[in-house]
């Protein structure tokens, strides 16, 4: 396997050193030892703390020497798999592979390539099922990758949609700006990465498309906010201000320069950036609160996905979901993933956003972005979402 494919799957954790010292030292032992089902098990029973390292070490080992033909097992085992029992499957996966494709014996080439193709299996495994198959089968990058433009795995969507930009830029190229275009059009539909997507937009505009990022990303953008609170000395993280004990649009609350009311406002713009320091003057040192209502069709599992370079809080239908006490480390698209679940119908988003006190030029951001989409990062729009175009354009921080 080559080392790059190897770097990309393995996660950062102490416990990928123990994986290599176990697997070293119990090399002697054979997969003859146990069946690879209960091998499989002992792996997936690590925790997320290591507890039962020296179990699935052995495991690991024994596992290591099975056939080619145990692959699609092991790989199917991560579906169950935590972080870290993933790391040992994926070790010994390479090892299998490596060892059969350096020995000249064949793997179960159908089994893999129907495995990847079945999109319900755990994205890990197939993207390191494809990465196998690539070593032995080059043509499967032509066969898989183009029917994978609205795959689950956002790396899968990611490649398809690169092989479609390199497709229109040519058409470009050579002045079939139609073609080109049709293209372009296409690939957005898989493009969540914020740099495929300028990729796919730029070009579009200068054809002639009218593009609306918004609806694309799924950025909320419609808001009501209230404030200033007080937060002076980082205090009002942990205050709870009226929004918080009862949320109601139509009364009026004590803020820190007298009484406050909700106000809406509208995100404008590319990337659903709503820029509180220009609506509030003086903005540091203080907190403030922004709700919306998302509407859905039906009980589900959903992300929200924010950015803000400021501390937050964030409620959904007033469960706290996740919280993060943390200034001015940057923001970006995607910063904070949250999953959350909807009911049906209206669900109440509610977000505590502070800024304190710092007067460099760096710390002055005062804003957020926040958007709904699946775990893959397609977006998820609510049902009563206007699709009007955006009114201005936006440079994503």
């Amino acid at each position: 396997m080559k080392q790059g494919t190897r770097r990309r799957w393995v996660e950062t954790s102490p416990a990928t050193l123990i994986v290599a010292g176990l697997t070293v030292a119990l090399a002697g032992i054979t997969a003859g030892a146990a069946e690879p089902a209960a091998l499989i098990k002992t792996i997936q029973s690590i925790d997320k703390r290591a507890k039962g390292s020296v179990e699935a070490g052995q495991a690991l080992a024994a596992l290591s020497n099975a056939e080619p033909a145990t692959l699609l097992a092991i790989l199917a085992a991560f579906s169950d798999a935590n972080p870290l029992a993933a790391n040992y499957l994926r070790s010994a996966v390479e090892t299998i592979a490596d060892r059969a494709i350096s020995g000249g014996k064949a793997l179960p080439q159908k089994p893999l390539e129907a495995f990847i193709g079945n999109r319900k299996n755990d994205p890990r495994a197939r993207r390191l099922a494809y990465d196998i198959l690539q070593v032995v089968d080059k043509t499967i990058v032509g066969r898989l990758i183009p029917g994978m433009l609205t795959d689950p795995s956002p790396e899968f969507r990611r490649d398809a949609v690169a092989r479609l930009l390199d497709l229109a830029g040519q058409l470009q190229r050579e002045r079939q700006q139609d073609l080109a275009r049709t293209l372009y059009k296409r690939a957005l539909r898989g493009a969540t990465d914020d740099d495929q997507v300028k990729a796919i937009v730029d070009p579009l505009r200068k054809l002639g498309e009218k593009i609306n990022l918004p609806e694309h990303f799924g950025f909320l953008t419609d808001w009501h906010i209230i404030g200033p609170f007080d937060n002076d000395a980082r205090k009002g993280f942990a205050v709870v201000y009226g929004p918080e004990k009862k949320l109601d649009l139509k009364t009026p609350l004590a803020g820190q320069l007298g009484e406050t009311k909700w106000l809406p406002y509208k995100s404008a713009g590319d990337f659903g950036i709503l820029d509180i320091a220009k609506i509030i003057k003086p903005y540091k040192g203080v907190v403030m609160y922004c709700t919306t209502v998302y509407e859905s069709k039906s009980a589900r599992p959903i992300e929200l996905r924010l950015g803000t370079p400021n501390a937050w809080k964030l409620w959904v239908n007033g469960k706290l979901a996740f919280a993060r006490e943390e200034y001015h480390r940057g923001m970006k698209l995607d910063q904070y993933r949250v999953p959350c679940q909807l009911r049906a119908g209206a669900n109440t988003i509610l977000l505590k956003l502070c800024q304190n006190q710092q007067k460099e030029t760096w710390a002055q951001r005062y804003q957020f972005q926040l958007r709904a989409c699946d775990k893959s990062g397609i977006a998820i729009l609510s049902t009563d979402r206007s699709a009007a175009l955006p009114t201005s354009k936006e440079t994503q921080p």
